[in-house]
């Protein structure tokens, strides 16, 4: 049968070093995971609570289709607590994963053949959700002397959207406010869209990160239970969206969702009330990030900025490949540890960086840490 042009993006890396780990382990051997973007906790006590409850009491069938009220109200009330900013709940729209908020904003804003511009490294489902929607992604390379971030004279004219993330994956590295403010002025002056990819901010170690909603309104801001609530696998995410945008959004997710899982939902709403438990979390991350700072360059991988935010690291590894698909391959295979190759992140840099993610047990960190120093050793 035939397939269309627009299907044939690249597909996501990591879930292929992950496949090749659950292989491995399947074979009997045991894998450090510093591959995935995913915490190695569970999610909050209380959302599990919660949603006990929820199963004994109701059928948890569909919600109206911009999620529950009472979720889109707690979540304004983060933005209070977090940055300051007052938002009225009527501009949060509740969607499945930010991977569905993606598809939700880009659809929204963008007509077939418009540029968007993003910068890499980043998140490579930006280019292929793109690419799959008949847009052309444009790469704007990040330096190192910007920490990997992209700047407003770097980018180009002629686009219909910025996206810009802060922190960023894989770097983890963040914009201050006269940065982040810069970029959308610069997006302003083209008469493009912003969008604020904020999935990471609560797992931040020496400064809050800065929400574009604290700057502007006329942005499109992402973020989701994912990462420091710690309920990847729920899929609920939510955007802030313009009022003007807020009917718009809500007749595509009709129509491309229906609604985010209800059960999810109502296991997000308990778990914006989990702070002390997640705030532990951070505390894990905080070590774990301490530790591969010291331990990296001891291993063998010196070159990467320090992460202001996130769990990751991405390391410069020229010195010691040149295809950093095939290093991460011999690192799983020899070392026994899954790393994510920077190709993930940057297709034509990325040959020779590495992402290794902190976000499981400080053990498991200990451990890949030690692996990868005496691979690195025996190695050379």
């Amino acid at each position: 049968m035939r397939q269309s042009h627009r299907s044939k993006v690249d597909p996501f890396i990591v879930m292929d070093v992950m496949e090749a780990a659950r292989r491995a382990e399947a074979a009997g051997q045991h894998i450090i995971h510093m591959e995935v973007g995913q915490p190695g906790t569970p999610a909050p006590k209380a959302a599990r609570a919660a949603l006990a409850r929820a199963m004994e009491d109701g059928a948890l069938g569909y919600t109206v289709a911009l999620g529950l009220p009472e979720l889109r109200a707690g979540i304004a009330a983060l933005y209070q607590d977090w940055y300051g900013v007052s938002l009225d709940p009527a501009r949060v729209i509740v969607t499945s994963g930010s991977s569905g908020a993606f598809l939700l904003a880009f659809t929204a804003l963008f007509d077939a053949g418009e540029r968007v511009a993003l910068a890499e490294p980043g998140y490579p489902s930006y280019r292929q959700i793109l690419s799959a929607l008949s847009l052309e992604p444009i790469g704007v390379p990040a330096r190192p002397e910007n920490r990997l971030q992209p700047v407003p004279d770097e980018i180009p004219g002629d686009i219909a959207g910025l996206i810009v993330a802060s922190p960023g994956n894989p770097t983890g590295t963040m914009l201050d406010k006269p940065s982040l403010g810069a970029l959308m002025e610069a997006a302003r002056a083209r008469r493009a869209a912003f969008i604020s990819d904020e999935i990471y901010h609560g797992i931040e170690y020496d400064r809050k990160a800065v929400s574009a909603l604290e700057i502007s309104d006329d942005v499109y801001v992402i973020n989701s239970f994912s990462k420091y609530f710690s309920m990847t696998g729920w899929r609920v995410g939510w955007m802030v969206v313009p009022e003007d945008h807020v009917r718009t959004i809500e007749r595509l997710a009709q129509n491309m969702f229906i609604c985010a899982p209800h059960a999810s939902q109502i296991a997000a709403l308990a778990a914006l009330d989990a702070r002390d438990e997640l705030d532990a979390n951070l505390a894990v991350y905080a070590e774990n990030r301490r530790l591969l700072i010291d331990g990296l360059p001891k291993a063998g991988f010196a070159a990467f900025a320090p992460p202001d935010g996130a769990f990751y690291v991405y390391a410069d590894v020229s010195d010691l490949t040149d295809d950093s698909r095939a290093f991460a391959a011999e690192i799983l295979q020899q070392a026994k540890v899954a790393v994510t190759p920077g190709l993930d992140f940057d297709p034509h840099r990325g040959h020779t960086t590495l992402r290794f993610s902190y976000a499981r047990s400080t053990d498991d960190i200990r451990e890949g840490l030690a692996r990868l120093g005496a691979f690195v050793a025996a190695r050379r």
